[in-house]
């Protein structure tokens, strides 16, 4: 993972050298921003492997930048914030955000979020488990594409996918029919269960609002009360 670029975003210059300072430390290269605009700039400009993004901006809302980012690009985003409430961080995790950091932080705890967060990407990026030869799967109309990781609607709209909520959907496709547990569900989309307890619920909701017609009355993915979730349809394998 060395060479990796981060873009650190946050108003406080104190926080911007030290996770600079540390990041290169440790074989990452690292660009700063004190703001939205400033973040857009270097996005353009250079890009980004992955994004830490303080939630308080002067004049900004960093989950609104997140939704903005997540609305055009899969880069991994991790969030920064000095609130403490649950609400934030299933308000972060809903918007796509694949972390969240609470301040104040030690650089070790950075460090460890950061890689595990490139590590879990890397995975989806992959598209496929080894010895898997399937190139889509169809499922009510529906194609997802996994050399592509391109998902179509039976409208034929492309709808995007973050990593997660795409590593989410291939472990229901790849056992249709078969309630899976939630531990099952964080090793498919390999999230660390010890981050957010409700991780796959808030991923499970962001999905079901992407691919069901009545996300309130799914039928597609289903509950199973105490056990955990289903996909409730046929899947056809395209080799």
């Amino acid at each position: 993972m060395s060479g990796k670029r981060i873009l650190a975003v946050d108003d406080d210059p104190s926080i911007r050298e030290m996770v600079r300072d540390y990041l290169v430390d440790n074989d990452f290269q690292v660009e700063t921003a004190a703001s939205g605009a400033e973040m857009n700039q270097i996005l353009e400009t250079k890009g980004a492997d992955l994004i830490l993004l303080d939630v308080k901006l002067p004049g900004e809302d960093g989950f609104g930048i997140a939704r903005a980012l997540r609305s055009k690009s899969p880069v991994p985003i991790i969030m920064l914030t000095a609130q403490r409430e649950e609400v934030d961080r299933v308000v972060g995790l809903e918007l796509g955000a694949d972390d969240y950091l609470t301040k104040p932080f030690s650089p070790r705890e950075l460090l460890a979020r950061i890689r595990a967060v490139l590590r879990r990407h890397a995975l989806a990026d992959s598209a496929q488990k080894p010895g898997t030869d399937v190139r889509a799967y169809r499922f009510a109309g529906w194609e997802l594409n996994t050399g592509t990781r391109k998902l179509t609607s039976p409208t034929k709209a492309r709808v995007e996918l973050t990593n997660s909520e795409y590593s989410l959907l291939v472990t229901f496709l790849r056992a249709p029919r078969k309630i899976l547990s939630r531990d099952q569900l964080l090793e498919g989309v390999r999230v660390n269960a010890d981050i957010f307890d409700r991780s796959i619920d808030v991923q499970i909701l962001r999905l079901r609002r992407k691919i069901e017609p009545n996300p309130n009355e799914p039928s597609l993915i289903r509950t199973e009360r105490s056990v955990g979730y289903f996909l409730d349809v046929d899947v056809d394998p395209v080799r």
